[in-house]
């Protein structure tokens, strides 16, 4: 009789702790149920291509506090879009159903999709249309996934922005600067707003509150005003000024689109309104490589026993998440075509306006 056998995958962009989760659903799989596990190379693309790895214990030792994946990932791909040669041209094809012969050629009977918000919103589609048992793990270092307290890769990002604006601090001062460090974050300011609390940014900029250029150099002056030389901006990539009608790329997918150099663009504006001199930092990918936290290596191994666990309780289609610091599942129905916002009225705005930090608003 064979094993059951489940099949892994890692979507969307990279994180810290990708790593970490995959061995924790090895280890969970093989040694609490014995079950096989299949890993699928270069996310949806590696179902589509039938590109796989069959993963063992010795396969996942050591990738505790080892960044990136070992299974690869895209952040471009869809297997309901794939564009492919068709007689010399490039066309849009639907491949999905190749995800489900895939599947069926491996005898998996649960996929577990390791991602954000566009790998979920995916598995929704495949769950509904294809009939696919899944369960899902949430990743990214936007932290942008509803339904969850928190994502894998998100407080090491925070770490890394956190450490840079340290460092900021010391060459602003002495040098009586302006400087600006721009993180990622396109529909959503988590990073931003956390590690500029952390690092002691005077002003963050978020893509939830549009801010005023003008109120942003008035911050700036009254604090050189006030024999304060300097002045430290965090800026998420997708920040806007107010007034501003940005769209994405209209030859792009449907996903968000970061607003590149938004970082540049501020300084530029600043640099006119106060005759100072401005700074960019762009953190870009530093941001998801490196070694996980301590919390990204915990939080990943919470969540990948979980994932297995659900499997193995017959509740399928569901997301491991965690709310109140506890194991707390939820439909991926509840989770697709949705993303986290930071709260206006949230306690993190409130926390950092009493302290003095602006908004631009």
């Amino acid at each position: 009789m064979s094993k059951f056998r489940i099949g892994l995958l890692t979507g969307g962009g990279d994180c810290p702790g990708l790593n970490s989760v995959i061995r924790a659903v090895v280890k969970t799989a093989i040694n609490n149920y014995g079950y096989e596990v299949i890993g699928f190379k270069d996310g949806y693309l590696g179902l589509v291509y039938n590109r796989f790895m069959k993963l063992g214990l010795s396969d996942v030792s050591g990738l505790l506090d080892r960044g990136g994946t070992i299974l690869g990932t895209t952040n471009n791909f869809d297997p309901f879009r794939v564009l492919v040669d068709h007689d010399g041209e490039k066309q849009y094809r639907d491949l999905s159903d190749r995800v489900a012969d895939t599947l069926r050629m491996h005898d998996i009977q649960c996929l577990i999709v390791i991602g954000g918000t566009n790998t979920i919103n995916i598995a929704h589609r495949l769950i509904k249309e294809k009939g696919i048992r899944i369960v899902a793990i949430p990743k990214t270092i936007d932290n942008d996934v509803p339904e969850t307290d928190v994502t894998i890769g998100f407080m090491t990002s925070v770490n890394t922005a956190t450490q840079a604006l340290d460092k900021l601090h010391s060459t602003a001062e002495s040098h009586h600067r302006v400087m600006i460090l721009e993180v990622m974050g396109a529909a959503s300011g988590w990073v931003s707003l956390e590690a500029g609390i952390a690092g002691g940014a005077d002003i963050i900029l978020i893509p939830e509150i549009p801010y005023d250029t003008r109120k942003v150099a008035r911050r700036i002056l009254e604090r050189k005003n006030q024999g304060k030389g300097f002045s430290i901006i965090v800026v998420s990539e997708g920040s806007r000024p107010l007034g501003d009608n940005l769209s994405q790329d209209p030859l792009a997918d449907d996903d968000v689109q970061p607003f590149n150099g938004s970082g540049s663009r501020l300084a530029a504006e600043l640099e006119k309104l106060t005759r100072l001199e401005v700074k960019v930092t762009v953190l870009g990918y530093l941001q998801r490589g490196g070694e996980p936290s301590p919390y990204d290596r915990i939080l990943s191994t919470r969540l990948g026993v979980s994932a297995v666990n659900l499997i193995a309780e017959g509740q399928y289609n569901m997301m491991a998440a965690i709310r109140n610091d506890q194991h707390c599942p939820v439909q991926i129905a509840d989770v697709a075509g949705k993303v986290k916002t930071v709260p206006l009225d949230g306690e993190l705005v409130k926390i950092a306006r009493s302290i003095g930090v602006g908004f631009g608003d």
